[in-house]
């Protein structure tokens, strides 16, 4: 970056990262800006024909460039408005995971391994930073997911809902963001270990071992809750993996 704080031309990127086409030059024109200028989420960013007068490239490359970084979540763009920095978006991550399963590149179970050791310690520092506010929507999601027991669909989406309300309560944005993104795989695989448990009771213990989750958080009883969790997730691995999935 020039010391104006506008990105330099295309051709002065740096090396280290290597860009191999003229779109990504300039998307790394448009990074490097954002860092010099401190922008945040929701700041705007000069339209496709500044951004093109500045690093030295068409419209046509610029626009590209900002619907590339759109796709990936990194700013906004909407008809009539400027583009604007965006927030982090737990889709774009939930999309890599996917496409990663169902290409062969990564398992469901290894997926699995690493959640669990997320969200132990999502869990522990719930326990310990959570407010009262979302120690009530933790355990009502619990009481939830037992009111509903007989409609499968509906206790899948408080499942869900569970364990993302206990990453925000980490106060950490980066479980939240990574918990966040386990949705898709999670609407793929629950069904299938749901309707594998033998009996009812293995279900209600599942609902069970939820409740118990949000009792710890309540608590604050930081080692209790990361051993509960510990527990959930062994039991969906056993489940997962005597119905196939692996």
């Amino acid at each position: 970056m020039s010391n104006s704080g506008y990105p330099r031309p295309v051709e002065a990127a740096d090396e280290e990262d290597a860009p191999t086409s003229l779109v990504q030059k300039v998307i790394l024109g448009i990074r490097q800006m954002i860092r010099s200028e401190g922008m945040k989420v929701g700041d705007p960013l000069p339209s496709e024909t500044t951004i093109g007068e500045q690093l030295g490239v068409s419209r046509a490359v610029a626009r590209e460039a900002y619907r590339s970084m759109a796709a990936l979540g990194l700013i906004s763009v909407s008809n009539g408005r400027r583009a604007r920095v965006s927030a982090v978006d737990p889709q774009v991550l939930a999309l890599v995971i996917d496409h990663g399963v169902q290409t062969d590149q990564v398992s469901v179970q290894q997926i699995l391994d690493v959640r669990r050791t997320l969200e132990m310690r999502t869990v522990g520092l719930a326990a310990l930073r959570r407010t009262d506010k979302e120690a009530r929507e933790i355990k009502a999601l619990a009481a939830a997911m037992r009111a509903d027991f007989h409609e499968m669909d509906k206790v899948m989406e408080h499942d869900i809902a569970f364990h993302e309300t206990i990453a925000r309560a980490s106060r950490n944005p980066m479980f939240a963001l990574m918990v966040g993104s386990f949705h898709v795989l999670t609407r793929q695989t629950w069904r299938v270990g749901w309707l594998a448990r033998e009996s009812d009771a293995d279900r209600y213990d599942n609902v069970s071992c939820h409740e118990a989750i949000a009792q710890h958080i309540e608590a604050g009883n930081r080692s209790a809750a990361e051993a509960q969790m510990a527990a959930h997730f062994d039991n969906t691995v056993k489940v997962l993996l005597a119905s196939g999935i692996n």
